[in-house]
């Protein structure tokens, strides 16, 4: 009876999160600041590493942001800093976003491995250690048409595509006063296959108005302020 009650769970699941996409589009869409990085978009069956000191969950966000408004799902797993609001201001849509928390060490590569079935985009932060079980999951990934994003290097795996954020500097310190406004942050990419050329954009991660936008120096990125705090870069290191 028990098992029956878990296949149903399971059914129930998958067809709610259905992807919206055919399995013939093999790519997914990014929102329009981040084509000169991915200009063919997110290829399904992938694994992207986003790493950095300051703005990777939000780039991670930004990546997944255009397939979320095209209709596909987000799962976020073991990720409690990620705020909805915050999801919101990247672009997600937050009926499609399913956030988990972090399950068991050793029960981490099933429930990850059942988001990437019925899933289009799943977040998550690999534990320590487990090489094994990331390499399973990049395999399942290429396998269902899943993209894999993950908020730390998965030991040594070979991943396809590698996003940096360096350089934030935020606008709205002033003289070590103020209200943070804006991030300004430098981002790289670069992996293999067609993602092989090294692509670099400068980012309002967010941008005054709390969205995601290409920064020049028109806009004033030349202003921003260099942290000054310890506790600020804490504070706001997604």
């Amino acid at each position: 009876m028990a098992g029956g009650a878990t296949a149903l769970r399971d059914t129930t699941l998958s067809e709610r999160v259905r992807p919206v996409a055919l399995a013939r589009e093999q790519v997914l869409p990014v929102i329009e600041p981040l084509t000169s990085l991915l200009p063919q978009g997110l290829i399904r069956g992938t694994t992207v590493v986003v790493d950095g000191t300051n703005g990777a969950t939000s780039f991670a966000l930004a990546l997944a942001a255009g397939a979320s408004q095209e209709g596909s799902w987000i799962a976020a797993v073991g990720i409690p800093w990620l705020g909805l609001a915050a999801a919101a201001e990247r672009g997600i849509a937050l009926d499609r976003l399913a956030v988990i928390g972090a399950p068991e060490r050793n029960d981490w590569a099933t429930v990850v491995a059942a988001l990437v079935d019925a899933i289009d985009i799943v977040l998550v932060v690999p534990p320590k250690g487990r090489l094994a079980d990331a390499r399973r999951l990049a395999a399942r990934a290429r396998e269902r048409g899943a993209v894999v994003v993950a908020l730390r290097t998965p030991g040594a795996l070979t991943v396809d595509l590698r996003c940096t954020v360096t350089d934030a500097q935020w606008n709205g310190v002033g003289h070590g006063a103020g209200h943070l406004t804006a991030r300004r942050v430098l981002v790289s990419a670069s992996g293999r296959g067609s993602a092989a050329r090294l692509r670099t954009a400068s980012l309002w991660l967010p941008g005054p108005d709390g969205t995601v936008s290409v920064c020049d120096e028109m806009d004033g990125c030349a202003e921003v302020t260099p942290f000054i705090s310890a506790h600020v870069v804490h504070a706001q290191a997604g």
